[in-house]
C-alpha cells in the first residue's frame, strides 16, 4: 500500500503513558511519545517556512496532548498541554513519524547535544 492512502484505523491517547497509538490500515502500528509529535511537529512555528527556518524545540518532556481534533478525511489537529495547537499531522506525516521514529528521533537527541541542551534540563529546574 502507498504511504500516500494511508488511513488510520484506531488512534488512541494514552494519557498517563504519554503517548498516542496509531493504527493503519496497511496493519501499521505505532506508539507515538507525546514529546515527539511535539518537537517534530509540521508547525511553521516548529518547522519553519524553508529550509534552515526550524526552531528546536526544548524542555518538552514532560508535554502531554490535551485534545484531538479531526481535520477533515486527511489529518489531525494535536492541542498539546503547552499551548501548541497550530500543526495539521496528516495520515501521511503520522506515518512518516512512525516509520521514522528511531532515525527522527536519534537526530533531535544529536541536535539538543549540540546545541547544549540536555533532555532533562527542565526536570533538573523544578
Amino acid at each position: 500500500m502507498s504511504v500516500n492512502k494511508v488511513i488510520p484505523t484506531e488512534i488512541t491517547l494514552h494519557k498517563q503513558k504519554r503517548v498516542l497509538e496509531i493504527c493503519f490500515d496497511d496493519g501499521a502500528h505505532f506508539e507515538l511519545p507525546c514529546e515527539y509529535l511535539r518537537v517534530h511537529s509540521p508547525s511553521a512555528e516548529v518547522r519553519g517556512h524553508g529550509v534552515g527556518q526550524e526552531t528546536l524545540q526544548t524542555g518538552k518532556e514532560q508535554v502531554n496532548i490535551n485534545e484531538i481534533q479531526p481535520v477533515g478525511r486527511y489529518a489531525v489537529k494535536l492541542c498539546f498541554d503547552d499551548g501548541h495547537d497550530s500543526g495539521i499531522y496528516s495520515w501521511e506525516t503520522l506515518y512518516d513519524l512512525g516509520s521514522h521514529y528511531d532515525d527522527y528521533w536519534q537526530s533531535y537527541l544529536n541536535k539538543l547535544q549540540q546545541a547544549g541542551f540536555g533532555r532533562h534540563e527542565a526536570e533538573q529546574q523544578i
